[in-house]
């Protein structure tokens, strides 16, 4: 166990014994609940009778550490709600108070400020999927794979998604400081970044010296399928038969685009990704709609990494199983869910986890992200030299039909 994974650890065990002291140091007492009103709605199948009791201990007993902040019955009303949502144990399952829902709409605007980082969950810890392309983020040097151990010097190990970006986005000019926990790295690192407004380029193409044609595709946003139709096309006027579809760094965007995409490459009516709504519902089948430009003799590979998320993972996942195209590079982030915001009441609402995505294989995305048919990692000494060993494997592959078995050794025996 390196230094930095004791770090973690330490900060672990100081959270539970905190917690242990609370849960051993209260008293035991009878009391009467308090009674409540309007319970329409509730579920007839469960006792709530230990929330009420709970709720009337807390308003017997709590006195306040301050006189300075007033907390309603409303308030309470929302953590109630707020915990009910964490207790599904899905990241990306959360409550929106009113505060919340407000920046929430705000961020569908794109009134803020921000650093142009894409962050989610990895093994329950608040991590970067990909700096998008050219954002301070970006120049700041986050990398995907970062931990985000601290926002401000808030510890974010309670924090949800929507909170962690709550507290991330802010006036345009302004800074904020991540603390991040890498991967090689010894000790955390401090990276100060200032907010602006994230304009982020979809869609970088051309042809190299040696007849290699890259499309580096950035997201899956709302130009994404009419960029890619216009590199197709410049690629197929080009003359070569090599491409390289990079999706490295690749946080997502809309599904629509992701099968819009996947239908350049595939025939009509075949599975691009599969949405699971649960055992008890039936699936939905995203299929192909038979654009299909391929040619019999083209040589395609996918890059990949673990910043390769959502939308990323659906394209790469249908054209590896496909067989249309070989990935390379590392395993991808694993955002296989979807999401969708419904209406509490006029001022707050949840954001609730409602389907998952399966490749055409039937192998949920969410569980494990996707493995490169070659794996070749990034070091943080390439990324020093400027080397970019995944390029050149690609290049390899489509020069030779292989990627150099030192390269694959190497990566296997790390």
């Amino acid at each position: 166990m390196n230094t930095l994974q004791k770090n973690i650890l330490v900060v672990t065990a100081l959270i539970l014994s905190f917690g242990i002291g609370f849960l051993f140091g209260g008293r035991g007492s009878d009391h009467t609940a308090l009674s409540f009103t309007n319970l329409e709605g509730a579920p007839t199948t469960v006792d709530l009778a230990s929330v009420w009791k709970a709720w009337g201990l807390l308003e017997e007993r709590f006195v306040p550490a301050t006189t300075t902040k007033t907390i309603t019955s409303q308030d309470h009303v929302w953590g109630i709600i707020e915990g009910l949502a964490r207790s599904y144990d899905d990241p990306y399952t959360v409550f929106l108070p009113p505060l919340q829902s407000q920046s929430f709409e705000e961020d569908i605007r794109g009134e803020f400020g921000g650093v142009g980082i894409e962050i989610g969950f990895r093994d329950d810890i608040l991590t970067v999927i990909a700096p998008l392309k050219g954002t301070p983020g970006d120049k700041a040097g986050i990398l995907s794979g970062d931990f985000i151990v601290d926002i401000d010097g808030q510890g974010t190990q309670a924090m949800t998604i929507d909170e962690a970006i709550d507290h991330i986005r802010g006036d345009v000019g302004t800074e904020v400081v991540l603390t991040i926990a890498r991967e090689g790295e010894q000790e955390f690192l401090t990276i100060p970044v200032i907010r602006d407004i994230i304009e982020v380029p979809t869609l970088d193409h051309g042809l190299r010296d040696d007849e290699v044609y890259v499309i580096s595709l950035y997201n899956f946003g709302g130009t994404a399928v009419d960029e890619m139709r216009k590199a197709l096309r410049a690629f197929v006027e080009s003359g070569t038969n090599k491409l390289i579809l990079d999706l490295r760094g690749n946080p997502g965007g809309y599904l629509e685009a992701a099968v819009e995409i996947s239908s350049w490459f595939l025939p009509i009516g075949e599975i691009v990704v599969i949405e699971d709504f649960g055992s008890d519902k039936e699936k939905l089948v995203h299929r192909s709609k038979g654009y299909d430009i391929i040619e019999d003799d083209w040589n395609i590979v996918i890059l990949v990494d673990g910043g390769s998320a959502s939308a990323s993972e659906i394209l790469a996942g249908a054209l590896q199983e496909h067989n249309v195209g070989v990935l390379i590079g590392e395993k991808t982030f694993g955002k296989g869910s979807v999401q969708e915001l419904v209406d509490v009441t006029e001022d707050t609402s949840l954001k609730i986890t409602i389907a998952r995505w399966l490749t055409p294989n039937g192998i949920s995305i969410s569980n494990n992200g996707l493995m490169p048919d070659y794996e070749v990692d990034i070091t943080s000494e390439d990324l020093e030299a400027d080397r970019d060993p995944q390029l050149d494997a690609a290049l390899a592959f489509l020069n030779t039909g292989t990627v150099p078995e030192a390269v694959v050794e190497e990566e296997s025996a790390e």
